[in-house]
């Protein structure tokens, strides 16, 4: 079974950053794509970045410039590097992974960005 465990959230003024992680328990983790997603209250949970076991990656356009999705499969981890953080961007973040069609998915960390 996997478990996935993130770290990093918390409060930001705008114009900060902020590095999330996600810890993969196992080390199948480092053969699957990785995700992060986001849920604001009231909204829907909304995919914002992915990386494939070799290091491709995709960003979504709402993030694009200022987010960057890495990951050390040595350490079966996942980092969201946030920066030029906006109010908008306040939310719980989670890490995903997709294993033959079932979804795992962590406890999520919460992100404020606020003055």
């Amino acid at each position: 079974q996997v478990q996935l465990v993130e770290s990093g959230g918390g409060l930001v003024q705008p114009g900060g950053s902020l590095r999330l992680s996600c810890a993969a328990s196992g080390s199948i983790a480092s053969w699957y794509t990785m995700n992060w997603y986001r849920q604001a209250p009231g909204k829907q949970r909304e995919s914002i970045a992915s990386i494939t076991p070799s290091g491709i990656t995709n960003t979504a356009i709402s993030v694009k410039g200022r987010f960057t999705i890495s990951r050390d499969n040595a350490k079966n981890t996942v980092y969201l590097q946030m920066n030029s953080l906006k109010p908008e961007d306040t939310a719980v973040y989670f890490c995903n992974m997709r294993v033959s069609g079932y979804d795992y998915w962590g406890q999520g960390t919460q992100v404020t960005v606020s003055s």
